[in-house]
């Protein structure tokens, strides 16, 4: 069990020996739809790559997921074929959000021998993940379109 100073120094290294191994610049924040951002997730047991859709309005969530739920076939045929999408998403704080991911179990932030598969995973994921935003956003985006 680490101390919470060497859990954070632990973070912090895989997250700057990621960005060595895979030095570009991710979507994520930039989606150009307020609260609908792209992350990176890790743990002890799991890694995930997500699309995180939250707008205060409940009437913007749902169109935005709406919108993505009507790619989905394209998304799992041609981008991401394990991508889970999940209208109502609990959060640990209890908000609700809508959420789109892509899981990779049986790795740990804290076991370095994972690593490189998880900066893999991060990679391919992401980078596919962004290939379908950029084909499908503005379709995404335009809330005067309907699914």
């Amino acid at each position: 069990m680490y101390s919470k100073e060497e859990a954070l120094r632990v973070k912090k290294e895989f997250w700057v020996e990621f960005a060595k191994a895979y030095p570009r610049k991710w979507l994520l924040y930039d989606t150009k739809i307020k609260d609908v951002t792209f992350k990176f997730y890790i743990d002890n047991k799991k890694a995930q790559v997500l699309l995180d859709i939250e707008p205060k309005e409940e009437e913007k969530r749902k169109i935005y997921f709406e919108k993505v739920q009507s790619l989905q076939t394209i998304l799992l045929e041609e981008y991401l074929p394990e991508a889970i999408l999940e209208r109502d998403f609990y959060l640990d704080s209890g908000k609700v959000i809508s959420r789109i991911w892509v899981e990779k179990t049986g790795v740990s932030l804290n076991n370095k021998a994972h690593w490189e598969s998880i900066f893999d995973f991060f990679n391919e994921t992401m980078t596919s993940f962004e290939y379908f935003f950029y084909e499908y956003q503005d379709y995404i985006k335009d809330l005067e379109i309907n699914t």
